[in-house]
């Protein structure tokens, strides 16, 4: 038993109100269980009760057991002074505020069904399981899960737009800008993310933009900020692209980078970063307003056009600077830009709709449901439980789930772990 279930039940009133009696037989009547404080306090805020005859409004506190009053030192504290119920789930000994007043107290063992205790043993019994519901959240109604869903994906968002608006912060709100850095950072993918995403928010994206005229151009300013140019390599496009960077440097004055932290390690050849860095450079010389674009109402298929870019010529037979490989024209493929949309262009775009005043929840999920379901351990664990996804709307918000609720034991503040208490 924890006390946060103990919150749980006195916040849904999942106990027998009929007959509720303190320790020492006074009947009890709840008008309101008050408000849940998350921060230091009482566990509730201006709750209304009737105990015996008296009406009373004030706080309420919860405990295991009645001595962790003291244990926690609520009786020197100013702050308990106005707790009118303590609700515990073992009175072990009676307990008194600062003016020496016996403080009504709550047993609520003796009020709770042993169903759900039951159900709650049930949930919480075995932490080696994946999930805590696993044996049973094929069981939860479709129509809770779906809702479920809808509204941890939308969760999600709320929390990756926690940094998106830290970097419009720092960039006075300069959305192109800060659409660069978040595509920079997925270019990178997870082996140089931080690498792409340091060199985007270093370079000054007015320079993007006066070198957008020329693919090349973006390719030596990107190399170089990247700190992949430094060597000696008998390669020309590798020297032209060097020297060009060299002239750049003077003429922005940018620091010179001294090493390069890019790895290759387990990459595809496709996702090699100097792949990556010449699509990168590809879409920003095709596009001077991409943020304008990626912001309007468009379908999937609309997408897929927008961000059909290639490499430029020279990695059409390289995927190193060194070694030359069968011609290939390198494309972004639609599953990659799958994961721009997901990752960067649909949050950037709940951000900038709720900022503007124009957030249609329709519009986001319409986009995210085209998407095709994501392919990862947890998904194909939710599979197994037979909580199928359709699109990349269900694997989103399943890793939500997974991440946010499962694997931090959140189940009282999940709709499946609460229909399932319920029973």
């Amino acid at each position: 038993m924890k006390e946060d279930f103990l919150h749980y039940l006195w916040k849904h009133k999942l106990f027998f109100t009929s007959n509720l009696k303190t320790t020492s037989g006074e009947l009890i009547s709840i008008t309101s269980v008050g408000s849940h404080n998350q921060n230091s306090g009482p566990d509730f805020f201006n709750a209304q009760l009737k105990i015996g005859e008296q009406l009373w409004a004030g706080n309420v506190e919860i405990h295991l057991k009645s001595s962790d009053w003291y244990i926690h030192n609520h009786e020197t504290d100013s702050n308990y002074d106005n707790v009118l119920l303590h609700v515990v789930w073992e009175h072990d000994i009676e307990i008194h505020n600062n003016s020496n007043s016996t403080i009504p107290t709550l047993e609520l063992k003796n009020f709770v069904s042993n169903e759900l205790i039951n159900n709650y043993q049930k949930l919480f019994s075995k932490p080696q399981k994946w999930i805590n519901c696993e044996s049973d959240i094929q069981s939860v109604e479709k129509f809770v899960v779906e809702n479920w869903l809808e509204r941890l994906y939308f969760e999600r968002l709320e929390r990756k737009s926690i940094f998106i608006t830290q970097l419009l912060e720092k960039t006075n709100y300069d959305w192109e800008a800060v659409l660069f850095q978040l595509l920079a950072k997925n270019f990178g993918l997870k082996v140089n993310g931080d690498s792409f995403f340091e060199m985007a928010k270093n370079l000054q994206f007015s320079i993007v933009r006066k070198e957008s005229t020329s693919q090349q151009n973006l390719e030596s300013l990107f190399f170089g900020e990247l700190g992949m140019l430094n060597e000696t390599k008998e390669n020309a496009y590798y020297t032209f692209l060097k020297n060009e960077y060299n002239y750049q440097l003077k003429k922005y004055k940018l620091s010179q980078k001294d090493k390069s932290t890019i790895q290759y390690f387990r990459l595809r050849p496709i996702n090699f970063p100097t792949i990556r860095v010449s699509q990168l450079a590809g879409l920003y010389s095709l596009h001077q307003n991409l943020f304008s674009k990626c912001m309007e109402n468009m379908r999937l298929i609309q997408f897929y056009e927008l961000f059909e870019v290639k490499t430029s010529e020279f990695w059409e037979t390289h995927y190193t600077f060194e070694k030359e490989s069968p011609k290939r024209v390198k494309k972004l493929a639609k599953s990659f830009i799958d994961l721009l949309l997901i990752n960067t262009i649909i949050p950037l775009k709940f951000v900038y709709l709720k900022h503007i005043g124009k957030l249609e929840s329709e519009s986001i999920l319409n986009l995210i449901k085209e998407l095709k379901p994501e392919k990862n351990n947890i998904i194909d664990k939710f599979n197994l439980l037979k909580i199928k996804s359709k699109s990349a709307f269900e694997t989103q918000a399943l890793l939500e789930l997974k991440n946010e609720k499962c694997a931090q034991q959140k189940c009282l503040k999940c709709a499946i772990g609460n229909s399932l208490l319920k029973g």
